[in-house]
């Protein structure tokens, strides 16, 4: 196996050995007892003459083939979502063109499974900014995913945190936009540590009295809502929201460091997933799911415990940049040929976060090419000046 020198906490060099990966299939074997989606990447186009803080050069080919190996492990896409920098990096123009594709490519293949993110962030905030104009911007982004055959994830909106007064302007947007979609959707609450701008959504700068806003929306709404995933990396929160939900209602955990055991759930229900941390460990996802649907938890578990840790360090604070871990594992796999993002955000983790992101990926087993995953941390270390 690969030997590499790698920095450590203090910036030190030490030999680090890769070990032998682990054997994960490429394709489901049974259908899943749980819903799970993977929120999906975008890949940049780095031949692109584009100015990456301006304008989002994507390589569309790589971008399509990352999600049918992810439909191909049994999981379904979210996408256009924050995973896909929505908000960092892709704008509205970029991600229509996104979601056209994406949902062209999975119709051609049996049983994908599909949603697409609708919310405001065409919409610049601003003191002008009235609650007209952000029900107009989600019925616009609405109307342009169902135009397409979409199935919506109605995201948060920042929009909306900037211009609501109080919990009743959050009930009044939502209850107008529930009331025209064609078909139920997911909600999406995403918690201000992957985006500050969320802070003191639902009227509340305390999550349980945001919850309590939020449950009193999809309980005015239930026939509208399949379910709502919340993104706050707290489990209990998750659960203690997931026991007061309307009936038929689902939840779709969002939490990137609990997902083993709220998956797993308990004697009172479940979370189903919507995670971002599947795009990076997708092969694991898929095999713990598949053993679980088989009736093996034990195995399940196994099989994810070790992703944990990994998680935890992609989702580390500052939360917000997760995508570069994401993206760094897709490269690291051969699933895309660089480490280039758009809003050349490849840039926002440091080589020590990244190293470590190294070790911890390794030791999930999840690098299974080790003389590629080693030769392409090698090359990064050397754009750093370290020889590894």
């Amino acid at each position: 196996m690969p030997t590499l020198n790698l920095p450590g906490a203090n910036g030190a060099l030490s030999p680090f050995t890769m070990s032998t990966p682990k054997d994960f299939p490429t394709r489901a074997n049974r259908p899943f007892n749980r819903i799970a989606y993977s929120a999906a990447h975008v890949v940049a186009d780095p031949l692109s003459d584009a100015d990456p803080w301006v304008e989002a050069a994507i390589d569309w080919d790589a971008t399509i083939a990352y999600r049918v190996k992810l439909y191909d492990l049994g999981l379904g896409v979210a996408e256009a979502m924050d995973t896909a920098q929505r908000g960092m990096g892709l704008d509205w123009a970029a991600s229509q063109a996104l979601i056209r594709r994406s949902l062209e490519a999975a119709r051609h293949i049996p049983g994908a499974r599909i949603a697409c993110g609708a919310g405001t962030d065409h919409l610049a905030p601003g003191p002008d900014l009235t609650l007209d104009d952000v029900i107009r911007a989600y019925e616009e982004q609405v109307e342009f995913v169902e135009g397409q055959g979409g199935r919506i994830i109605l995201m948060a909106s920042r929009a909306l945190a900037a211009c609501a007064k109080s919990p009743d302007d959050y009930a009044k947007v939502y209850d107008r936009i529930l009331g025209q979609v064609q078909q139920p959707v997911m909600i999406h609450w995403l918690g201000d540590m992957f985006d500050p701008a969320l802070a003191g959504y639902w009227g509340h700068d305390d999550h349980m009295g945001a919850m309590d806003v939020c449950l009193d929306m999809l309980a005015a709404n239930a026939a509208k809502i399949d379910g709502i995933k919340i993104s706050l990396l707290d489990k209990d929160k998750e659960i203690t929201m997931r026991r007061r939900l309307p009936e038929g209602v689902r939840m779709y955990t969002g939490d990137d460091f609990n997902y083993a055991e709220l998956i797993a759930g308990d004697e009172m229900g479940y979370s189903d997933a919507l995670l971002g941390i599947f795009d990076a460990i997708a092969p694991a996802a898929s095999a713990a799911l598949d053993a679980f649907a088989g009736g093996d938890s034990d195995r399940f578990h196994d099989i994810l415990a070790p992703t944990v840790p990994l998680s935890r360090h992609i989702f580390s604070a500052p939360t917000r940049f997760y995508k570069t871990g994401l993206v760094f594992m897709a490269w690291l796999n051969g699933h895309q040929d660089h480490f280039v993002m758009v809003g050349g955000q490849q840039s926002a983790r440091s080589l020590l976060h990244l190293a470590e992101l190294f070790r911890l990926a390794d030791a999930a087993g999840l690098l299974h090419d080790p003389d590629l995953a080693g030769g392409r941390m090698g090359a990064l270390m050397a754009t750093h000046g370290v020889a590894a």
